[in-house]
């Protein structure tokens, strides 16, 4: 099992590592932008500062040009940073006597409560810089010292992430709620290092709720059910699930409570099943059996259906064309048909083979792989959480390991406020600015889609 036929990750691929192949079907088009879109290229602005330069002498004759006409302009910007650097700005609360002799200050402004301390501005700086750009607390320290002069400390940042981490818990829990409104909901979990002490087993959990508009992370201990219970979303959700084939978003017991005690609920939401993961289970059976056609076929069948749902969505006809449907659905069910065929259910043993499995589940979940033909809200594969996890397993990569799971949970927090921020249109910087000056950016009803 690698990359390519499995949900392993290429960093697992090791020694025996293959070429990276796509299964996308190529579509002839080039690289680049598509035809008729327009370039790009950096804009003239009103300038913030102005040099005038003037020629000395003519280039002809060699005259002195100090008292020659004007002919014209030639101008040209150069875009810059400033030189970044602190400012300090100090508050002078002044006191006055009363002539009872009562005196009065005068108060301080919100945020003003140190002798001496950093600004919202920097206190945005640092957990962007974490949470965000995914660097390490104490490169972060330097990075800072470097840039802006402040000398800041790894404590401080770390006093930093909490502080942003409990001002969020109102707009994680409208977050939240929101999702459990939305039609599509996308889950997925991926582990994180742990490498504090007392860790038990040096591993945690982030798992994922997402929507095109909101994102809702939850650390853990748990991979499983006690962990999706604690998040509070798909506990309570009645819409479609996108995930891949884990037994857990299956079982009778989901939408019980989060202590395992008392009755137990079964889940309202149904399902559709991730059809990248399907596909690359596909090219594993084919590789496994050389000679037999069925996978390719079963797979040459869901992206035939999943282009034919992006086309009419294009269209916006709200429905795959019929006789496109019966027929791949068909070629779908005779390419299952032959695999079982094939593949007879051994009864002397009680795990049967991954290629059994696959059709077993294939035959099953007809309804749960193929929901995205019928309901095109519905996307074909779980992209989006992919997608939304994907930044986590950067963050191990350039940090390290995580020291604790409450710092985990602040992670998982402070980037689904970001997340959600950003597939509003809202920069991440702007949202942590916003946040640190009392003024953060909050979710609204229209993005429960």
């Amino acid at each position: 099992m690698n990359s390519t036929n499995s949900s392993l990750p290429p960093s697992s691929d090791q020694m025996t590592r293959s070429r990276p192949t796509s299964l996308r079907q190529k579509t002839g088009r080039k690289p680049g932008k598509a035809a008729g879109e327009g370039g790009a290229a950096l804009a003239f602005k009103v300038p913030d500062v102005e040099h005038d330069w003037y020629p000395a002498s003519c280039r002809g004759c060699g005259a002195d040009l100090a008292d020659a006409a004007e002919a014209g302009v030639v101008c040209r910007q150069v875009h810059e940073l400033p030189e970044p650097t602190v400012t300090v700005t100090e508050h002078r609360m002044h006191k006055r006597r009363c002539r009872c002799g009562c005196v009065t200050t005068a108060p301080s402004p919100a945020g003003v409560d140190a002798p001496v301390s950093y600004g919202p501005a920097l206190r945005a700086l640092a957990v962007y810089l974490v949470v965000f750009q995914l660097l390490p607390i104490a490169r972060t320290a330097e990075l800072i010292s470097d840039l802006t002069g402040a000398t800041v400390s790894e404590g401080w940042i770390v006093n930093v992430l909490a502080e942003a981490h409990d001002e969020l818990a109102e707009i994680d829990r409208t977050i939240k709620t929101l999702i459990t409104l939305s039609h599509v909901v996308h889950a997925d979990e991926t582990s994180m290092k742990l490498s504090g002490r007392g860790v038990s087993g040096g591993k945690g959990w982030l798992h994922v709720a997402a929507t095109t508009a909101l994102t809702s992370y939850h650390a853990h201990v748990s991979r499983g059910l006690k962990a999706v219970r604690e998040h509070g979303v798909l506990p309570v959700f009645a819409g479609v699930v996108v995930h891949d084939s884990l037994s857990m978003y299956d079982s009778a017991k989901f939408a019980g409570p989060a202590d395992e005690q008392g009755p137990s609920i079964a889940s309202a939401f149904v399902h559709q099943l991730c059809g990248a993961h399907i596909c690359r289970e596909l090219v594993a059976a084919a590789e496994r059996h050389p000679g037999q056609y069925w996978p390719e076929q079963a797979k040459r069948a869901l992206y035939v259906l999943n282009q034919a749902a992006h086309t009419a969505r294009e269209k916006g006809g709200g429905v795959i064309a019929a006789e496109v449907l019966a027929e791949q659905t068909r070629l779908f069910r005779q390419a299952v048909r032959a695999g079982l065929a094939d593949h007879p259910r051994d009864h002397y043993r009680r795990e049967q083979t991954k290629t059994r499995n696959l059709l077993e589940r294939l035959r099953d979940r007809e309804d749960d792989i193929l929901r995205f033909t019928r309901d095109l809200a519905v996307p074909f594969t779980n992209n989006r959480a992919e997608g939304d996890l994907r930044m986590a397993k950067t963050k191990v990569k350039v940090s390290g390991a995580m020291r604790t799971m409450t710092g985990l949970k602040q992670f998982a927090r402070i980037r689904g406020y970001i997340s959600s921020a950003r597939k509003n249109g809202v920069t991440a910087w702007a949202a942590l600015c916003g946040l640190f000056n009392g003024n953060p950016w909050r979710p609204s009803l229209i993005q429960a889609t």
